[in-house]
């Protein structure tokens, strides 16, 4: 009977796997054309990077600068545009595993000439100082004693610190109180308006875009650096793209959509009448809007975010705990070679990082064995990269569970005829089941957590959209919301847990 009941289980998430595979998600299925159809275009671009690529607040819908030039030049060459969100640290392994077929967001060229094949640069950007508006900070000098905060491997930081800063620059920074790093954009923002912080060092089309969020704040007159931003590409469609670019720059269209983010006077090309880089952002004052319409359109959108994570959750337990009770039984197993094998697996699951076991699994193919990758294996791998580790976790669970009950079961067993496999089956799993629920129950909850690490793939679940909406708005109020979700699902998980393990109290 266990058996049969585990069997169906098995069947049924494998159905529920192929139909989602099947099914997807729309920038899933358009990735998978792309291995068949060479009019699709996959751009990679780091969604919490306004205004180059961001998700909109209102429509849910990525835009930016970046993502509306490669809308138009798909929409000329009669190509279907994919976009692709990224983790920005793997995005070379993703260029390289032809995942991507270019990286489109605000993309500094200096210093990686001879590492892609670019576009000409489209963009003059200049790194700038952003503080306070009553800041007492007017010039780069006066940062002197300053906590200054940077992102992390940022053109800003390079600025300051790389091999190619300028002794100045890099004078500059020792002189700061404190440099500090954070992962993103909206977290320094956030850093400063709390007043954590001095001032930022950022780009100037992310600064100009938190100016017009934020009356608050500020620019200083001089510039740290200037670089320039291109496309870079690993395939041949290099040619064509630019082609397209000098186009829309010829007849207005790339004035028109950089005038729409207030990117106009940053063009290398198309705005003869501009000064490149000026830093003359003008603080703008956008509508805003009430807290409860606000509320609920972040509940709306994270609402689909949550879908993943309840895809990822549901597939990884139908998936992990049968295997978990294999590896179990291999660890228990008297042919030294299994027990051997299956304990250096289960070493190997629970002593490298989940985040370090999903990028093996999903770019592994690829550096390994040369096999191209579709998008739609982002989801796949996720599903295995979970279900690996958590297996490792349940097996020595279910073992100590099995080597808990005691010796007299089995030769009560034996003595009543029952076979090894009865005995197991009628007298121990239900007993190993009962014992083992508080500590499943605590890697289920852990699990509900742990899904949010499927953005190391870039597969968008339910937190890393709310850091996407999170720096689109820069505001917090959509991770406090993504927080509420996590807590309900996970006392939803722990009532249905102390749920069953009453009904299990007759095992006592």
């Amino acid at each position: 009977m266990i058996k049969q009941r585990m069997w169906k289980q098995i069947k049924f998430g494998w159905l529920v796997l192929l139909l989602m595979i099947g099914i997807g998600t729309p920038t899933l299925a358009q990735a998978d054309e792309k291995k068949n159809d060479d009019n699709t275009l996959v751009v990679g671009f780091d969604a919490e990077f306004p205004p180059y690529g961001y998700k909109d607040e209102k429509t849910g819908e990525y835009v930016g600068f970046d993502l509306d030039l490669a809308e138009e030049v798909c929409k000329r060459r009669g190509w279907t545009l994919v976009k692709q969100p990224i983790a920005w640290e793997s995005k070379d392994m993703e260029l390289e595993s032809d995942s991507i077929d270019c990286i489109w967001n605000g993309f500094t060229m200096n210093g990686r000439e001879t590492e892609y094949s670019w576009s000409e640069a489209y963009i003059d950007n200049s790194q700038v100082v952003l503080v306070n508006k009553n800041s007492d900070i007017n010039k780069l000098e006066d940062l002197a004693g300053k906590i200054v905060v940077v992102q992390s491997d940022s053109s800003a930081l390079a600025a300051l610190t790389g091999e190619g800063a300028t002794e100045e620059n890099k004078a500059l920074a020792k002189s700061f109180g404190q440099l500090q790093q954070v992962g993103d954009y909206n977290s320094a923002v956030m850093n400063l308006e709390s007043g954590a912080v001095d001032a930022i060092c950022i780009d100037y089309g992310i600064a100009n875009y938190q100016i017009q969020k934020h009356s608050s704040l500020r620019m200083l007159e001089e510039k740290l650096s200037t670089e320039q931003y291109g496309v870079g590409f690993k395939r041949s469609i290099r040619d064509e793209i630019q082609d397209t670019l000098e186009e829309m720059a010829e007849d207005g269209t790339m004035l028109k959509i950089a005038e729409k983010y207030g990117l106009q006077d940053s063009l290398v090309y198309g705005n003869e009448n501009a000064t490149k880089a000026a830093i003359t952002a003008t603080p703008t004052t956008e509508e805003k809007v009430s807290f409860w319409p606000n509320l609920l359109n972040i509940v709306k959108q994270l609402g689909k975010g949550f879908l993943a994570t309840l895809a990822i959750f549901f597939l990884t337990i139908v998936f992990s705990m049968p295997l978990g009770l294999l590896v179990a039984f291999g660890r228990m197993s008297k042919f030294k070679p299994i027990a051997l094998i299956t304990k250096v697996y289960i070493s190997i699951m629970r002593g490298t990082p989940l985040m370090l076991q999903l990028l093996v699994v999903f770019f592994g193919p690829y550096y390994l064995f040369g096999v191209q990758l579709a998008s739609s294996y982002r989801f796949i791998a996720v599903i295995i990269g979970f279900s690996l580790n958590y297996a490792a976790y349940f097996a020595e669970i279910y073992r100590a569970g099995i080597e808990n009950i005691p010796v007299g079961q089995r030769e009560a067993a034996q003595i009543l005829g029952y076979s090894r496999h009865q005995t197991f089956c009628k007298i121990i799993f239900p007993q190993m089941v009962k014992r083992v629920l508080p500590p499943v129950t605590n890697e289920i909850i852990t699990l509900v957590k742990d899904t949010s690490l499927a953005f190391a793939l870039a597969y968008t679940e339910m937190f890393t959209l709310a850091k996407q909406i999170a720096a689109s708005q820069t505001n917090i109020m959509p991770l406090f919301v993504a927080g509420v979700f996590y807590y309900i699902f996970n006392y939803v998980v722990a009532f249905a847990m102390e749920r069953i393990e009453k009904k299990m109290d007759y095992f006592k």
